[in-house]
């Protein structure tokens, strides 16, 4: 989700920039209205996620054209999927940052058209979405699947291990 007037990185070294994103979306809802509604202790989550093959960062495609260019980039290739998770509470800011490797089918340009037309690229680090027909895309995952779904679940209980189920 883009948050109104933050400007966000889109080059660099990709878990800087997924950090610094995610640190600016939280900081900017912390600063907002928001946080008088909310209270001041409320926790806030930022999180970015992009897309890495070979140094260049893939964020959220502009258009299908280059929604088609970046999976045709891809294609065959192993990428990295960076997310990084801002928390933030009171004055307390912590951070972390997941990286999955993922590596994608040799697609034609048919299988690429099939997957436009379904509409998921929109918004979608890389242009697509592993968790609908995206998994069509994929041969393979290392790492964290929920991490390449948009939001690292293991970083999330690590930085707020408040969420965790109290031990019996």
């Amino acid at each position: 989700m883009q948050i109104p007037g933050v400007a966000e990185l889109d080059s660099g070294n990709p878990a800087a920039v997924v950090r610094e994103n995610a640190l600016r979306k939280a900081r900017a809802v912390r600063s907002g209205r928001e946080t008088t509604v909310l209270g001041f202790d409320t926790a806030i989550l930022g999180c970015d996620t992009l897309v890495a093959l070979r140094g260049r960062i893939y964020g959220k495609p502009s258009g299908e054209a280059q929604a088609r260019d970046m999976l045709a980039a891809l294609s065959g290739h192993t990428h990295e999927v960076f997310s990084g998770l801002a928390l933030l509470r009171g004055e307390q800011e912590r951070t972390g940052v997941e990286r999955t490797r993922v590596r994608f089918r040799e697609l034609s340009p048919g299988m690429i058209d099939w997957y436009l037309a379904k509409g998921e690229w929109r918004e979608r680090a890389g242009g697509y979405a592993i968790q609908g027909a995206g998994a069509a895309l994929v041969r393979a995952v290392e790492g964290d699947y929920e991490n390449v779904v948009g939001l690292p679940v293991a970083i999330l209980l690590d930085l707020y291990p408040e969420l965790l189920p109290a031990s019996p």
